[in-house]
């Protein structure tokens, strides 16, 4: 992808995206899909709006799915540019397989759902897309009010938890390997006041009639990625994933928008987790990925500190579950 100074590597973008921690562990998890997951599992295609923008999503029931009990619900939120149908589709199926009603959606401005320009990549309407999810969710007479949780993956994850801070219908938080993607954009670019003039020189441009610029976020196919040079196994890993099999989707188109920066570079995901955050939460970090949110927990990250003292007895610091997976597990 190629950024206002110089040629970004792919493999910043995947960080970025939060996608490498992904699609590492997607084999794993696509494997454990097993036929009788498959055979118990009962899919309804939904949308929900989210002010004027239709969002599409795909509902997983569990097998002996009975419309007159109440059901825990978790509403699904995945990687840069990744679509339902992908990484979301692996976890919903296992999570309904389990007993959950599990909602996966394309964000606003991609995939099957509504919203122009396309291909943007907006983190206030991806975490909008979230609490009109739950919103969604409130309608259904089967999903449990008080048994509503939320879990993110990757860049998903920094959009949950930026949710769920003031989102407290989600009673519970999860979160794997979990990327603060305006963080991660602001580290990885050689000059951010730049990036954002240049933002603006594009946004003029395109209100003069000029052409929207999009980038792919990563190579469209493993000859790509051979032709450019790229040889990091986890750019691979993610081309493999999201191009080359059968998690391949076509309402995945692999572009970001170039306006998107002037959103992404102003996001900060986790900033008021000390303050507001009090769901129990469960961080899922990878022993071996490589994160630059700095997902860790023995690194310092504010997604780990616990809130002030609160005037209210009613409020109290999260549960703080921290689960540390092994590439070899």
């Amino acid at each position: 992808m190629v950024g206002p100074d110089r040629t970004i590597s792919r493999r910043d973008i995947l960080i970025a995206a939060g996608a490498t921690a992904t699609v590492t562990a997607a084999p794993m998890h696509a494997s454990g899909l097993t036929n009788d997951d498959r055979r118990t599992v009962v899919l309804n295609r939904v949308s929900f709006k989210n002010r004027d923008i239709d969002v599409a999503g795909n509902i997983y029931f569990p097998n002996g799915f009975d419309e007159t009990r109440t059901y825990a619900a978790l509403v699904l939120t995945t990687p840069g540019s990744s679509m339902k149908e992908q990484i979301g589709a692996i976890y919903a199926e296992k999570l309904a397989a389990r007993g959950f009603v599990a909602l996966a959606f394309d964000p606003s401005y991609q995939g099957e759902s509504g919203g122009e320009p396309r291909d943007l990549e907006d983190p206030a309407a991806r975490v909008e897309d979230i609490r009109c999810a739950v919103d969604y969710l409130m309608t259904l007479p089967f999903v449990g009010e008080e048994r509503v949780g939320l879990l993110g993956i990757c860049a998903g994850g920094g959009y949950a938890v930026n949710a769920a801070i003031t989102e407290h219908r989600f009673k519970a938080l999860g979160t794997v390997i979990a990327n603060d993607i305006g963080q991660a954009f602001r580290r990885m670019l050689p000059d951010v006041r730049k990036t954002l003039e240049d933002v603006g020189k594009q946004r003029t441009a395109e209100a003069r009639g000029g052409k929207p610029r999009r980038a792919p976020w990563i190579p469209d196919s493993l000859k790509e990625a051979e032709e450019a040079g790229i040889t990091d196994p986890e750019v691979f890993e993610a081309v493999t994933f999201y191009r080359e099999s059968p998690y391949r989707h076509p309402n995945s188109t692999n572009r970001l928008l170039f306006r998107s920066y002037g959103y992404l570079l102003e996001f900060d995901a986790f900033h008021l987790v000390p303050e507001l955050l009090s769901q129990p939460l469960q961080v899922i970090v990878g022993a071996g990925a490589e994160t630059l949110a700095n997902m860790r927990p023995d690194k310092p990250c504010s997604i780990f500190r616990r809130p002030p003292k609160r005037t209210s007895s009613s409020s109290r610091a999260p549960a703080i579950t921290i689960c540390i997976t092994s590439p070899n597990t």
